[in-house]
């Protein structure tokens, strides 16, 4: 409930305070927005979920195109505006922060509910499964996985 009100209350801040703001300016917050969630989903997907490094993919692939285009706009116009920039980087903080409020302690807690259930079905810990079939890889005879028969058993 408590989110709610506040995500209420920041909607009709933003409201009221878009008639004050360029539209040059929702326009770079928009596009910072989007690049920053592609950023967030490649960081979360090259570090498993790491919280930290989903936030800095989210900022980074907002800053990598808001510096794309102040860099092309003072190529073609002579004109860098650090306002433009700001705001793509914000629109990027802001799809970081999004995702860390909605999906931080709910994917640990499925996280462990997983290895809870996982353990409990098994009735074995996750990591000596682990072990287990590393070993099973690097030592084939102490396999349990039978091999196919188009491979012969050395």
């Amino acid at each position: 409930m408590k989110q709610r009100t506040i995500v209420f209350m920041l909607t009709l801040i933003a409201f009221q305070s878009n008639a004050q703001i360029e539209q040059d300016k929702v326009l770079h917050f928009g596009v910072g927005a989007l690049c920053g969630l592609g950023g967030a989903v490649l960081a979360d997907e090259l570090s498993d979920g790491n919280r930290f490094w989903i936030f800095t993919g989210a900022v980074a692939g907002s800053l990598l195109a808001g510096v794309a285009k102040e860099a092309w706009d003072e190529q073609q116009n002579n004109a860098w505006d650090n306002g433009d920039l700001a705001a793509t980087v914000l629109g990027g903080v802001a799809v970081g922060v999004t995702i860390e409020l909605f999906s931080g302690k709910k994917r640990k807690a499925r996280h462990r509910a997983k290895v809870a259930f996982y353990e409990s079905t098994m009735g074995t810990s996750i990591t000596n499964t682990l072990d287990r079939s590393l070993d099973s890889r690097i030592n084939p005879s102490t396999s349990q996985i039978p091999y196919p028969s188009r491979f012969p058993k050395d």
